[in-house]
């Protein structure tokens, strides 16, 4: 069996390398020569390619790409490789788009005969180098029970949600929680600075109260200690929000909290924090 991998950055590359070392051929493309030398460097199975047509053969391809207009610009249309892959082939996008978006790309996939599954991420690059990256798939259930064993390569647990509107959406769902929970967070340590409670103890304390969360866990200290190193960058954050905002206006939810969040991650976008960690929205919170 012949995969394909087009995008093998931050998320991507550790998926990728994770096929690569559980001995899958592979072929890989990026507009990075550095994500593509990394990912193929991970073992002797992974090769790179001059264009994402050259993956037109494989028997899976996998897309990992910042925006839902990304994904379709590489996939549909008539040079697309939708366009190009063998029916009978399997399409499994793992980046965060759309529902709008994913059932697009899963008409146009069985237009083609092609297997089409929706497939976002739960947590980190980190945890994608490691194989434990829960993957939230929708699509048909028989796809789905044919690459299970797939998909639990590049991470686990491996989640049936449904079809790829649920899947798609709760993956926005999951991001406009957590991002508008980060602005919460920094919101509440801008205000006990000025109650004159350090950082590290309002973090400390807080995390044996009903303000316990993940966002505070993890990101918290990094603020603490002014650290806004990418590992989630802020512009990624701002498209997962907004696009979580426009998807619950389309069902008519107004999501007015969440908008709240949008509102300082397009601030921290326009003040240049864009390939900050998304806790640089600290910096715009006063």
């Amino acid at each position: 069996m012949i995969f394909g991998f087009i995008g093998v950055g931050r998320m991507g590359g550790g998926l990728a390398r994770n096929l690569i070392r559980a001995g899958k051929e592979i072929l890989v493309f990026d507009l990075s020569q550095e994500a593509i030398q990394k990912a193929v460097g991970a073992g002797a199975t992974g090769k790179a390619v001059k264009k994402v047509q050259d993956m037109a053969g494989a028997d899976v391809v996998f897309t990992s790409l910042p925006l839902p207009g990304d994904v379709e610009g590489v996939m549909l249309g008539k040079d697309g490789l939708l366009n190009l892959m063998k029916p009978g082939a399997t399409y499994i996008d793992v980046s965060t788009i759309d529902p709008r978006t994913a059932r697009k790309l899963s008409d146009a996939a069985e237009a083609r005969k092609i297997h089409f599954l929706e497939c976002p991420l739960g947590k980190t690059p980190a945890h994608a180098e490691k194989a434990e990256e829960p993957v939230f798939v929708g699509g048909k259930k028989e796809v789905y029970e044919k690459m299970k064993g797939v998909l639990e390569i590049i991470g686990k647990p491996v989640i049936y949600m449904g079809e790829v509107e649920a899947s798609s959406a709760f993956k926005l769902i999951s991001n406009l929680i957590g991002m508008t929970n980060l602005a919460v967070l920094a919101e509440g340590i801008r205000i006990a600075h000025k109650a004159g409670i350090e950082t590290e103890m309002f973090l400390e304390l807080l995390a044996d109260t009903g303000g316990k969360s993940f966002q505070a866990e993890v990101r918290g200290p990094w603020i603490a200690n002014s650290d806004f190193a990418n590992r989630f960058g802020l512009d990624l954050a701002l498209k997962d929000v907004r696009l979580g905002c426009e998807m619950a206006e389309a069902w008519g939810n107004d999501a007015k909290t969440m908008k709240v969040a949008l509102e300082y991650f397009r601030a921290g976008s326009a003040k240049g924090f864009g390939k900050e960690d998304c806790n640089a929205i600290y910096k715009v919170i006063k």
